[in-house]
């Protein structure tokens, strides 16, 4: 198994971070929660999302929480509004009171956590009466296409590289998986919806380079090959990815967002009470 490693704060920017801070935005708009608000950014990394509720929903806090400690470094370094916190903390147990915010969100991580029903209904627990619990994945199985590539890519030299494929093993990336765990969560009202952005690349180098960092599946994938195989990848996707006169690689990114209504009642779910 190829290890994953979240900790290096930049090679995580150059590899998708540059693009989820654009769907983090459209993300923001669409939830429409009223200026004044208190919010949790639940698995926050570098801290694009919690820009995004700063730059766009005029929130009275934002706290950003996150196991990772060089994500969060990375995060307080880049986000220095003074209404904007970081601390560790695990979205299984978040070790925050009950009904303390009133939108509870998490971009791109949910997918990654071990247990993401328990992560879920510990999102409704310190969601307010009538606050919103929110989420957004990449839609691995298609719409994020520097990925979707890159697997196809990879699958077709190296069939055993589609264990690592995650349209295989994150089937919540979808939005029958979504509604279902916001569902069981005892959430109300949930809606799924698509989001996505452009992701042009300048040129093949900048699409390949930031493969090389080590962040995520995809780059723990190429820093397990031997030079020769990776040559052999690199090479294929150059051929597979599509051009533009200028040299430029017109892609997209498409994610899956998740809401849902936190009950006026406890906030605690059966999922919750299923998992412990």
């Amino acid at each position: 198994m190829v290890a994953e490693v979240w900790s290096a704060g930049d090679a995580y920017e150059a590899y998708v971070g540059r693009w989820s801070r654009r769907v983090a935005e459209a993300f923001v708009r669409w939830l429409g929660v009223p200026g004044g608000a208190r919010w949790l950014d639940a698995g926050c990394g570098t801290g694009a999302l919690t820009a995004a509720i700063l730059a766009v929903a005029e929130p009275a806090e934002v706290l950003g929480l996150d196991t990772s400690e060089g994500f969060l470094a990375a995060a307080r370094n880049r986000v220095t509004d003074s209404r904007a916190g970081f601390r560790g903390g695990d979205m299984r147990a978040l070790p925050l009171p009950a009904g303390r915010f009133d939108a509870v969100v998490s971009g791109l991580a949910l997918n990654f956590v071990p247990d993401p029903g328990r992560a879920v209904a510990e999102s409704a627990r310190v969601a307010a009466p009538g606050g919103t619990v929110a989420a957004y994945v990449w839609d691995y199985a298609g719409g994020m296409e520097m990925i979707r590539h890159f697997w196809d890519a990879a699958i077709a030299l190296d069939p055993a590289a589609a264990e690592l494929d995650e349209a295989r093993r994150f089937p919540l990336c979808r939005p029958g998986g979504l509604r279902a765990l916001w569902t069981r969560a005892g959430l109300d009202g949930v809606t799924v919806r698509a989001i996505g952005t452009a992701t042009t690349f300048a040129g093949f180098d900048d699409y390949w380079g930031p493969f090389l960092g080590g962040q995520g599946p995809a780059p723990g994938y190429v820093t397990s090959l031997t030079e020769e195989r990776r040559r052999a990848l690199r090479e294929s996707l150059r051929a597979r990815l599509p051009a533009a006169p200028d040299g430029s690689i017109p892609l997209t990114a498409g994610a899956w967002a998740v809401r849902g209504t936190a009950h006026h009642r406890t906030h605690r779910s059966r999922q919750g009470r299923s998992s412990q």
